[in-house]
């Protein structure tokens, strides 16, 4: 499994998780915040403290996505350099096109 794998998978899960929190999230302050309250007094937890941690995981998440993100374009550019292609070698190129003078000719009386 090579390491671009890895990082497609990890960018996958958190991508997933990030979605999960914003969804969870509520704008008015209703979403899973209101529910471990139920209107009364007493509340798990406080909406302030989930709302705190709802609103701290989106940034780690979302700084987290873009690291990984960032590090799969690392990882395929080192791939590239090592995978010995020749699709950007520029003199293996050059030396898989056929000399010009072995290029069949096309003379005028071939034509007519």
């Amino acid at each position: 499994m090579s390491t671009f794998t890895i990082f497609i998978a990890l960018i996958i899960f958190v991508a997933f998780l990030l979605v999960v929190v914003i969804m969870v999230q509520n704008p008015k302050g209703g979403g899973l915040s209101s529910s471990f309250g139920g209107g009364g007094t007493q509340q798990l937890g406080g909406v302030q403290k989930t709302t705190d941690f709802l609103d701290k995981s989106t940034w780690t998440l979302a700084t987290l996505l873009l690291a990984l993100i960032l590090l799969s374009n690392v990882s395929i550019m080192s791939g590239v350099a090592n995978s010995g292609s020749k699709a950007f070698d520029e003199n293996a190129i050059e030396n898989a096109l056929p000399p010009v003078d072995a290029l069949p000719q096309e003379t005028s009386e071939e034509n007519n």
